[in-house]
């Protein structure tokens, strides 16, 4: 009884861990071409991840905590990134003067 049980328990392993795998490809292959795609994977990932956060009425607060701040992360990011892009035409005005 005891032998079939253990065997059982790996057969639900090795399921478990065939599902990640096909998983784990398949996000791999989907490439996120824009911000609008990024939110939306952030998001349906989020409420896949945690299903516990999700009221009965489908509302997630805890959800959408975290989506907020990572905007807010990636907002600040975007702004120093294009602050920090030289533009070629400043440069050539500064240097004529």
């Amino acid at each position: 009884m005891k032998l079939v049980s253990l065997k059982m328990q790996r057969s639900q392993r090795s399921t478990k861990l065939d599902k990640t795998s096909r998983a784990d490809h398949e996000a791999a292959s989907h490439q996120i071409h824009t911000y609008a795609e990024l939110r939306q994977q952030i998001h349906e990932d989020l409420r896949v991840q945690h299903p516990d956060w999700i009221q009965p009425d489908g509302e997630s607060p805890m959800c959408d905590s975290y989506e907020a701040r990572l905007i807010q992360v990636l907002d600040s990011m975007m702004q120093v990134s294009k602050e920090s892009i030289v533009d070629p035409h400043r440069l050539l005005e500064q240097g004529a003067h």
